[in-house]
């Protein structure tokens, strides 16, 4: 049994799951892109760069 790769099927079902969620909730999903920018990607496929501003709750 391979750990790594077992990890990397669950974070993918995890992502799937997270995308059907947020489709039938009709709200989004967030998360870090390979290059390292944090999106907001909504069930139509319309992803959104967030910035700093945006995630600051203060």
């Amino acid at each position: 049994m391979n750990q790594i790769k077992d990890l990397q099927k669950l974070i993918k079902l995890t992502g799937d799951r997270a995308k059907l969620d947020a489709k039938a909730n009709e709200t989004y999903i967030v998360y870090k892109t390979a290059e390292g920018q944090i999106v907001k990607e909504y069930s139509d496929g319309t992803i959104i760069p967030l910035t700093e501003r945006d995630g600051s709750h203060a």
